[in-house]
């Protein structure tokens, strides 16, 4: 039994990702040596046939059939496999789906948001489907048709649509009224301070005063908002997404706890391992 990222074919051959922003292959075979795993600068989708575990941030969820499995760069992962696998994978960066309409489904698309499940059973029907949407892929990037990279984006596109189209979101906010307007930019805001790549760039909106004023709102306004569309208060959610990614720095990093906390915003370690206390009942040693 052996840990493995989902992108650990891709990863030969990082240099070719990141000259054309994309990558498809064929999955085969059974368990690899072992990989750290982490977070990269590119998304990743997978139609896979297997039985193993994947750790996704501080979630872990079981596979036992044939899924679509959907990574964000953000997101730290790693994947147990216990049985031979079989399916097909591409890898592509933000870049390589630039152009509005694009951007948007991939950046708001509740399939790569953090706290979504990434994994997405499929019927045979389906399975089918997104098997021909590969196969046609693999043929389309071994060829040198002139517009190879449209028909690309648009094999991407068809299949985040069907994922969408199997497992929509009823709790995503449908931008009705101001309230949910706001708590999207809240929410958006919030996620694009993540991931904590360098020591050196800490955390900056750590408070619902921060976003607010970011925001240009009152935080009475902020707060009233986010609690009715979501249930939640403000400070709610960024304390566990503050935790979730302590978790990610704490279990992917070799940074020291001082090194981490610092990262995150905090002062002195001391605040940082009584923060982390408080929310998770482990200090951040124990945790690690």
């Amino acid at each position: 039994m052996a840990t493995n990222t989902l992108s650990e074919v891709a990863e030969l051959h990082v240099p070719d990702l990141k000259w054309k922003g994309f990558k498809v292959y064929k999955i085969s075979g059974g368990a690899g040596p072992q990989h750290a795993h982490g977070r990269r600068d590119f998304y990743k989708i997978v139609l896979v046939t297997s039985v193993m575990t994947v750790s996704y941030g501080d979630q872990t969820a079981e596979i036992n059939q044939t899924c679509l499995v959907l990574i964000n760069p953000r997101i730290s992962h790693s994947v147990i496999h216990h049985t031979e696998r079989k399916g097909y994978a591409c890898v592509f960066t933000e870049a390589f789906m630039a152009g509005r309409e694009r951007t948007e489904l991939l950046q708001n698309s509740p399939l790569f948001r953090f706290g979504k499940t990434p994994i997405i059973p499929l019927n045979s029907e389906q399975e089918l489907f997104i098997t021909g949407i590969y196969q046609k892929m693999l043929s389309v990037y071994q060829t040198d048709y002139e517009h190879q990279a449209e028909l690309l984006k648009t094999c991407i596109e068809l299949i985040m649509h069907e994922a969408l189209r199997i497992q929509p979101s009823s709790n995503e906010p449908k931008h009705k009224n101001a309230a949910t307007r706001i708590t999207h930019r809240f929410m958006e805001l919030q996620e694009r301070q993540f991931p904590i790549e360098s020591i050196g760039s800490p955390l900056k909106l750590r408070t619902a005063q921060d976003f607010a004023e970011n925001l240009a709102v009152h935080v009475n306004y902020l707060n009233r908002s986010v609690k009715e569309v979501t249930g939640k208060p403000t400070s709610v959610h960024i304390t566990e997404r503050i935790v979730a990614e302590a978790k990610a720095l704490l279990q992917h990093t070799d940074w020291s706890i001082a090194e981490i906390a610092y990262s995150l915003g905090f002062e002195y370690p001391t605040y940082f391992n009584n923060y982390f206390k408080r929310v998770t009942g482990l200090v951040p040693k124990s945790f690690r």
